[in-house]
């Protein structure tokens, strides 16, 4: 056991008092319990004697994950061999003192470890229980192991991700970390309504179900007949809505949401007033329809203008736009929130949580090494 202190939950935390007990792994579940931690959970993150698998998964922070870095903060690490039953004795303790019990292993496994939710929701009627899960219980999948790519290509995510030529990985854990905020946003709502029947709860959340609910748009416009395409930095079903380049080669993606701003975009950017009621461009769906004639037509005005003077003229007309940017960009962004948290190698610096509660700043705790906590 590390002596290293560990920032506690101040007594304003709205999770203050509450006991977390995670036996997870990798990206889905520890994002939630973050989370969790973050509000003033205890978080208690079991991990096998090596450590969650997630911690070499880089070693670009300090010499550490930077995946979990980034998703273990403000947690307890205990230790516990699951193989042994002196383990599954102690696993069985720790969830039996919990308010909530997450896990993210394959179905089945927590059972056979002594620790199945329906198990412990019948001793302990008060515990919220939450398990991740690729495809849930049953199915015809249910068995099949899953990770964050793979669901990205069993959903149908890839296909309609990237350019023309081939379908392509969203660049972050998007699966993961959809899972891991389904999951926050329902234990919340358990313990929400423990505190008014003292009823616990038994959540089961899949990968796979979680993306397919975010690709409903893309999938009711396929079952419409309008199959979506691969369009790179450009929406589906709204034009103008993508990349053009200026003439001194800057990048800036614009959004037309209505056909209110197509007609200020083209008064006062296109210098075209008459394109607003065109019947090529008249409407959302006119422009579609005619994308290539719409698209020429505001690329030929940006590739006129340097940066500087388009970004004027789109600021003026009101039109909502963003530059293109990469890491270094977002590394130097002026608009870049961030939080230091301590580690066993050192403090690192990364990107603040979104949430920002007004006269509550938030204390983040540090990062575990393996088998570090509070007792």
């Amino acid at each position: 056991m590390h002596s290293r202190p560990m920032t506690k939950p101040s007594a304003r935390s709205p999770l203050a008092g509450l006991t977390v007990v995670a036996l997870e792994q990798a990206v889905a579940a520890p994002y939630c319990s973050a989370r969790l931690a973050d509000a003033g959970a205890r978080v208690l993150k079991i991990e096998r004697p090596e450590g969650d698998f997630a911690r070499g998964y880089d070693d670009v922070a300090r010499g550490q994950s930077s995946y979990f870095v980034w998703l273990n903060r403000g947690k307890d690490s205990v230790v516990v061999d699951a193989a042994t039953p002196e383990g599954k004795a102690k696993l069985a303790a720790l969830v039996a003192g919990a308010d909530v019990f997450l896990q993210n292993l394959k179905p089945g496994a927590a059972a056979r470890l002594g620790v199945g939710p329906e198990e412990m929701r019948q001793r302990h009627p008060r515990l919220i229980c939450c398990s991740i899960s690729g495809y849930g219980d049953e199915g015809p999948l249910a068995d099949r192991k899953a990770y964050d790519l793979l669901i990205q290509a069993e959903s149908g995510l890839a296909s309609i991700t990237g350019g023309p030529g081939e379908p392509a990985r969203v660049g972050v854990s998007i699966v993961d970390i959809a899972t891991g905020a389904a999951a926050h946003a329902a234990i919340l709502e358990a313990l929400i309504a423990r505190a008014a029947t003292g009823e616990g709860a038994d959540i089961r959340i899949s990968m796979f179900d979680v993306m397919a609910d975010w690709l409903t748009v893309p999938l009711l416009n396929h079952e419409g007949g309008k199959s979506p395409q691969r369009l790179g930095l450009a929406h589906p079903s709204i034009s103008p809505y993508g990349v053009f380049q200026t003439r001194d080669g800057k990048s800036i993606l614009i959004s037309i949401q209505s056909d209110r701003e197509w007609a200020k975009l083209a008064a006062v950017f296109l210098n075209n007033p008459d394109a607003a009621t065109d019947p090529r461009f008249k409407t959302n769906v006119d422009r579609v329809n005619n994308r290539a004639a719409t698209d020429g037509m505001v690329s030929q005005a940006f590739a006129g203008m340097d940066a500087a003077t388009a970004e004027k003229r789109l600021s003026d007309a009101g039109i909502a736009f963003a530059a293109v940017n990469d890491m270094a960009a977002l590394s130097n962004h002026p608009h870049l929130r961030r939080i230091t948290v301590d580690t066993p190698n050192g403090p690192v610096s990364y990107p603040a949580p979104g949430p920002r509660i007004v006269g509550a700043p938030r204390a983040y705790g540090a990062v575990p090494a393996i088998g570090e906590n509070r007792d």
